[in-house]
């Protein structure tokens, strides 16, 4: 079976690092909130061209914190796409702000300009733009429509490590980025992990008292809102290396898209043209009407696959009908029709042929 992600195969090339790295943290002693992660701060900072990165314990919780830290208050509405596996809904509903739920572009999937317009009119207080699937929205005409309405925006960076557009890297275009370090993202922890960055330090410096429980100082809490939310020092270590990998293999994805896009020719399939440094193709997602059999097809052949996302954040069984009069359609239609192929960096190229070949094959 080709695996949609194969998280294994994909650290042998740098094992010997990687024990290094978890070597020197045992060595050290300091588990939490020490040398290590401090380095990875400062490190992904500078790889994203900011002033600050604030570690956290995982990507929801750096989109929670953000929210907090935004002085985001129960009754606010936030602005988010309801495409993106309910990560950003949690996070609002979170801090008891009141989602607003806009529709997509049905090209690149992600916030459509005209939808958040339409919103804006309801006067939210933040938006939060996911850069879905890896590839960056159109943000600059995003973050500049919200801003004329004076809400702040958050980027979801948590599929998009590396993007950039024009050299300026995915979760720098607002006023805030979050990003998470799930193992099968772009970037990935060996366990969980995320990370908030922003060039205002006041913003920064709310963020990391939030991310433990409020302290100004230890055991004096200033800050509602705050948790135990700390990416560790074994994290962070895995991170600093696996850093220095990120941009080879989002080239590699990059490269398997484009097999997959000159490759797949099937009436019953709609492939996407995915290239360029502003795409760094987490997932690489096909449409198709027949879905379900398309599934059924890949996966007799040896190919495994899923969905992002079957269920819109707006008709989860938490809300019951609380969204009912929201009609959302291109983001429904498309819940119906995506499926997403292996596009991980070590595919070879036998199993990348054997999924365009078992694509071209299907018949419903």
């Amino acid at each position: 079976m080709i695996a949609l992600n194969d998280l294994a195969r994909g650290h042998h090339a740098g094992l010997d690092e990687l024990r290094s790295a978890c070597e020197r943290v045992i060595a050290s002693g300091w588990y939490v909130l020490a040398d290590e992660a401090a380095r990875f701060e400062n490190s992904f900072a500078d790889y994203c061209g900011v002033g600050h990165c604030v570690g956290v314990g995982n990507g929801t919780d750096a989109l929670e914190i953000a929210l907090r830290a935004a002085d985001i208050q129960p009754g606010d509405k936030v602005v988010t796409t309801a495409n993106a596996g309910m990560y950003a809904t949690i996070a609002i509903t979170a801090c008891a702000a009141e989602p607003v739920f806009v529709d997509v572009d049905p090209a690149t999937m992600s916030m459509s300009p005209a939808s958040l317009r339409a919103a804006l009119e309801q006067r939210p207080r933040a938006v939060i733009v996911t850069h879905l699937y890896g590839r960056l929205a159109a943000v600059e005409e995003l973050v500049d429509t919200a801003h004329d309405f004076g809400a702040i925006v958050i980027e979801d960076c948590a599929q998009a490590h590396g993007a950039r557009r024009r050299g300026e890297h995915a979760g720098t275009f607002g006023d805030i980025g979050c990003f998470s370090f799930y193992p099968t993202k772009n970037l990935g922890a060996l366990g969980d992990g995320g990370a908030i960055i922003s060039n205002d330090k006041s913003f920064a410096v709310r963020a990391r008292q939030l991310r433990q429980y409020g302290w100004k100082h230890k055991y004096q809490c200033e800050l509602s809102g705050g948790r135990n939310s700390r990416l560790d020092e074994m994290q962070a270590a895995l991170l600093s290396v696996k850093l220095g990998w990120l941009d080879v293999q989002n080239d590699a994805r990059r490269s398997i898209a484009r097999r997959y896009f000159d490759g797949i020719s099937n009436a019953h399939i709609t492939t996407q043209h995915r290239d360029g440094e502003s795409d760094v193709v987490h997932l690489y997602v096909v449409r198709s009407p027949y879905r379900r059999q398309l599934a059924a097809h890949l996966f007799d052949a040896g190919v495994q696959t899923d969905i992002h996302y079957p269920v819109p954040d707006h008709r989860q069984p938490i809300f019951a009908d609380r969204f009912a009069a929201t009609l959302l359609h291109v983001t429904e239609a498309l819940a119906d029709e995506i499926l997403t192929l292996p596009c991980h960096p070590t595919l070879s190229e036998e199993e990348i042929a054997h999924v365009i070949d078992a694509c071209n094959r299907f018949r419903p």
